[in-house]
């Protein structure tokens, strides 16, 4: 895909990644509607949009409101006429053994890492599939592959986004409208909880800055890549535990304790 002119509505836009994709996707003459949900975020994005010079608008935006959405698709097409891609990016972090997570955090975890992307996808099809061209990008995590403990919520979201992406890019075929879906490992942004970059300077895990996987993201769009995940060891640790679950169960047992004390959050 050629992004000059591309119409792109990006969610999550003010985040660590969000930011850093909306000025590379600017950078390659895209025309951008950026979703932010607090007053904070519209404003640094108004401030982006000033400064980088982009072809781009602002939309305070909740992606499980339901009005929210339809707002901003409508915003969409009286700006720049229609949409191209659709890039679903915000999410929902937790960071909790399962029997210590609150109960109010599943069905907040499962609203904005499954349902809004799933239902701002059927929002934008028809319009894609008229014009027979577009792509929907869905950012899970290399954690929808591996069930990682300590989240175990997150972990059943991006499973879940993963085979959406799976299923609907099997039922579009041959319509013009491709799927893609990309798998980060840890991103150091403050998405994270204080736990989980402590763990990382531990060297429990591996951490990528945002810009970098921004550009996997752009070069995934531009090569109509089907799936895609990032950083080694973790993308083989993906195959491994698609074929031998049991060596990631051998392997995940001996960091348990201290990824325990962690998540308990006193380390």
């Amino acid at each position: 895909m050629d992004l000059q002119g591309k119409r792109i509505l990006l969610t999550g836009a003010a985040g660590g990644i969000g930011s850093k994709l909306g000025d590379m996707l600017a950078a390659r003459g895209a025309k951008l509607c950026l979703l932010g949900r607090s007053d904070a975020s519209i404003a640094s994005l108004r401030e982006q949009i000033v400064s980088r010079r982009m072809d781009a608008i602002v939309v305070q935006a909740d992606v499980t409101d339901e009005d929210a959405r339809a707002y901003a698709l409508a915003e969409m097409r009286e700006v720049f006429g229609g949409i191209d891609v659709l890039i679903n990016l915000a999410g929902q972090l937790d960071f909790h053994l399962f029997d210590e997570a609150a109960p109010r955090m599943i069905p907040r975890l499962l609203q904005v890492n499954l349902e809004a992307p799933m239902q701002l996808t059927r929002e934008v099809l028809p319009h894609l599939l008229t014009q027979r061209s577009g792509r929907i990008v869905n950012i899970g995590s290399i954690f929808g592959s591996i069930g990682y403990p300590g989240f175990a919520a997150y972990s059943a979201s991006k499973f879940a986004l993963r085979g959406f992406s799976q299923a609907l890019r099997r039922e579009l075929a041959g319509t013009g409208v491709g799927v893609t879906y990309v798998a980060p490992r840890a991103v150091r942004t403050p998405f994270n909880p204080p736990a989980v970059n402590m763990m990382a300077e531990q060297g429990m895990m591996h951490m990528d800055e945002p810009a970098s996987v921004a550009a996997r993201i752009v070069r995934a769009i531009e090569r109509d890549a089907a799936e895609v995940y990032l950083g080694f060891p973790e993308s083989l640790f993906v195959r491994i535990n698609a074929v031998l679950p049991g060596v990631v169960d051998h392997s995940l047992r001996k960091v348990m304790p201290a990824l325990a004390r962690y998540a308990r959050g006193w380390p």
